[in-house]
């Protein structure tokens, strides 16, 4: 196919809406079930983007949640522990990798991840279409569908589920155009890996980086690539925690970022895994008695006490840290492995805050941005 006739654009007002190739070619993707509009499409490619980088990266499955053009989530394939299960309201007894790596994905947020687009490395199995049948869901893009994955995910928001297959070879050309205001840009493909020697510059007296942690830094860099600028990402456990996108302020980014980090680890609290839930209440609702029930019912030290426990937490940053206290709140969310360009004017001062806290600060030289 050359050319997708879209609903309408970004809003309703925004017609006529098409996707096609620049150079008439076929386009590298197929419509298997829906209808995607146009921000469906934004999310497809971007997480696809996400999730081949990162599958490449760690030799791993990898999976990602987007909304609006940024991910709520991204994760490589690990097995679930029984409390992981609890928190990400997952019942099936087995899942394939894949299924593993989207429980994940969905998990790191799951308030955000409602009505998100998925994005998989791999062929789409029957164990992952079995979870994204109960999610509140706009679409999947993954390099093929098992037939039996298929049959499921065309039985999902009575017929209308949008399910998208991607060429997995498709590469796109090295010269990237877009109009803004009827102006025309143009600018290279940002095709630079991130690999395992961007964290060769340890700055940090502390220089002991294990390879959990190391993978954990490769996945908070690739999610930041593809997030909206400015951005900060916490990982653990081979799966975001927290993403901090779009501030005009990188300390607002770390801060949000890290917020969102602590509630993931209080979803864990004992109070919390604890909770009863009607068997008719709908996941979406479970989700916001617990994110209700983590701001009202748990006291301030009982969070505290809860969260000091952590610590072993990944963050990078997708351009330089220019104050210390990016680090010192970073620090409050058990953060011990940080991946930043470096080149700022203070580089001294945040490598500083850094030793005080013990942590292993990796300075990539890279720029992140992503708009």
């Amino acid at each position: 196919m050359k050319e997708l006739e879209l609903k309408y654009g970004c809003n309703p007002n925004q017609k006529p809406a098409r996707l096609f190739m620049a150079d008439g070619g076929e386009l590298p993707v197929e419509v298997l079930n829906g209808r995607p509009g146009y921000i469906n499409f934004m999310d497809a490619l971007n997480s696809w983007q996400l999730v081949r980088a990162l599958s490449s990266a760690t030799g791993r499955a990898a999976a990602a949640s987007f909304k609006h053009v940024s991910p709520a989530g991204a994760a490589i394939a690990r097995p679930l522990s029984e409390e992981d299960r609890r928190a990400f309201f997952v019942e099936d007894d087995e899942l394939s990798p894949i299924a593993t790596a989207y429980a994940r994905a969905r998990g790191a947020d799951r308030l955000c991840s409602y009505g998100d687009w998925a994005a998989l490395s791999e062929v789409c199995d029957a164990s992952c279409a079995r979870l994204l049948v109960p999610e509140v869901s706009d679409g999947v893009i993954a390099p093929g569908y098992t037939p039996e994955a298929l049959e499921i995910l065309r039985g999902k928001r009575k017929g209308g589920y949008n399910v998208v297959r991607i060429d997995p070879d498709y590469k796109p050309k090295p010269v990237e155009q877009r109009d803004i205001f009827g102006i025309r840009f143009e600018q290279g493909y940002n095709s630079l890996p991130i690999t395992r020697e961007c964290l060769e510059n340890i700055v940090t007296a502390n220089r002991a980086l294990s390879e959990d942690a190391a993978n954990d830094l490769l996945l908070a860099l690739i999610t930041l690539k593809y997030t909206q600028s400015n951005s900060v990402c916490y990982a653990e456990g081979g799966q975001t925690i927290g993403v901090g996108a779009g501030q005009q302020s990188r300390v607002h980014c770390t801060r949000l970022a890290g917020d969102k980090a602590d509630n993931w680890h209080l979803r864990r609290h004992p109070k919390v895994l604890e909770l009863k839930f009607d068997p008719a209440l709908k996941r979406a609702e479970r989700d916001n008695e617990v994110d209700r029930f983590i701001r009202e019912e748990l006291t301030e030290s009982e969070k505290r006490d809860f969260l000091a426990g952590f610590s072993g937490v990944s963050l990078g940053s997708d351009a330089f840290f220019p104050f210390g206290d990016n680090i010192e709140r970073a620090a409050m969310s058990g953060v011990k492995y940080v991946a930043q360009p470096g080149g700022s004017i203070r580089d001294d001062q945040v490598i500083e805050t850094a030793d005080r806290y013990g942590m292993v600060m990796c300075f990539t030289g890279i720029r992140l941005f992503h708009h």
